[in-house]
């Protein structure tokens, strides 16, 4: 059979260009055209850095009146804000944490951090359906924390790099070889603590580990070990996430988990080290049958896991509704139809779908970075606080596994 003749796209040069190159040119292209965008969104240093807070966050973050907050800096206690116009404070997120050390047995609650005998949690979002919010959830949820108090870990497990993009990172010019989670669970010699792949975030208390493409060598490498059958310890892949976070869990209360959108060995990894769960689900019957495939093999593949000797102790298994539109009435079906199917399981708050979060990824940014000023009042305080109820609810979920406040 004569080979298929080939000719350009429309547009394209009349020279005709090997696939492979066109697609790495354009790559290329575009990975230049994302580092001018970076540096004209960050400048001069490209790097990204966290907004000030007005006092009536700050206040809401303390769990304190606004009024109550103003007196404690007339009274020249603790750290001084930053006034701007009109006289109005604004506290860095550093005061605010030293605001709630000062406060700390006045009254107030319990210091966010766990206490010796609270086990770290390690919570993992997942499903392998793309478009399902594993990104927008992880980001919001890992911030939200920090901004709490709690020491949280970040961790990036999918090799397209969503949420490192989000912490401002582009993962093919600021992660170099071997400085990704890979490093703490590849089988060879170079192997790295986890530790020394950790990187602090521009938001105290919040360290990312960032990902990019050489995540996809564990998918490789494993299977081929697994088929050697090269020493029972070795082929234990389930086990290598949990031991490297043991290795750090001293530093933190809290590991939030972005898995990628496939239930392959990185995937199971962060099931078997998890505390608690996360499956985001797209109110929609297409994607609901996704999940249920996702969860048929999950199931299968878990037993297995459970079968050779892995853990999973779960202190909770929860279905998080993303993108949801409540005037939808299909959406609204199905989501009443997954609460009868799943009862408590399925989180009383969905994450509402939002503009103004879709408009500060624009930025590669999350809602709580960009702040009020830049949408109107109505539109922020209607998406901020459908998140804050999200992840207040996860946040109970985890302080309720530590058995705070049980009865």
């Amino acid at each position: 059979m004569p080979a298929r003749p080939t000719s350009p796209d429309s547009g394209d040069a009349a020279v005709i260009e090997p696939i492979d190159q066109r697609i790495g040119a354009d790559a290329q292209a575009l990975s230049a055209q994302l580092a001018l965008l970076r540096n004209r969104i960050f400048p001069p240093a490209a790097q990204k850095t966290l907004r000030r807070f007005s006092s009536g966050e700050a206040a809401t973050l303390l769990q304190i009146s606004d009024s109550y907050l103003r007196q404690l800096a007339l009274a020249g206690e603790g750290p001084v804000p930053e006034k701007g116009a009109g006289g109005r404070r604004a506290y860095t997120l550093e005061q605010i944490h030293a605001l709630r050390g000062m406060l700390k047995g006045k009254g107030r609650p319990a210091s966010p951090r766990r206490a010796e005998g609270e086990h770290l949690q390690v919570i993992a979002v997942a499903n392998f359906k793309g478009g399902s919010g594993k990104t927008t959830t992880t980001a919001h949820l890992a911030q939200y924390l920090a901004f709490q108090g709690h020491r949280v870990l970040a961790l990036d497990l999918d090799p397209q790099a969503s949420l490192s993009a989000l912490f401002g990172y582009q993962p093919e010019l600021d992660i170099g070889e071997n400085e990704t989670l890979y490093a703490a669970l590849r089988y060879d010699k170079a192997r790295r603590p986890l530790k020394e792949v950790i990187r602090p975030s521009y938001i105290p208390g919040l360290d990312l580990v960032p990902a990019n493409l050489e995540l996809h060598e564990f998918e490789h490498d494993t299977p081929r070990l697994l088929a050697r059958q090269e020493g029972q310890r070795e082929t234990l892949f389930f086990t290598r996430l949990t031991e490297a976070l043991e290795s750090v869990a001293s530093d933190y209360d809290i590991v939030v988990i972005d898995c990628p959108p496939q239930l392959g060995f990185l995937t199971l990894a962060a099931l078997c080290a998890a505390t608690g769960v996360l499956i985001t689900v797209h109110p929609q019957m297409l994607d609901i049958a996704s999940m249920c495939q996702f969860l048929l093999m999950t199931a299968d593949l878990l037993s297995v896991v459970r079968e050779a000797g892995g853990r999973l102790d779960y202190d909770f298994l929860r279905y998080l509704v993303t993108r949801y539109e409540p005037q939808d009435g299909p959406q609204t079906q199905v989501v009443g139809f997954l609460r009868s199917l799943f009862g408590e399981r399925v989180l009383t708050n969905p994450m509402v779908k939002s503009t103004a979060i879709s408009d500060a990824g624009l930025t590669k940014q999350t809602l709580y970075e960009v702040g009020p000023q830049n949408f109107s009042r109505e539109t922020y305080n209607r998406a901020t606080e459908a998140l804050d109820a999200v992840n207040a609810e996860i946040q109970g979920l985890v302080t309720r596994a530590w058995r705070r406040g049980a009865k």
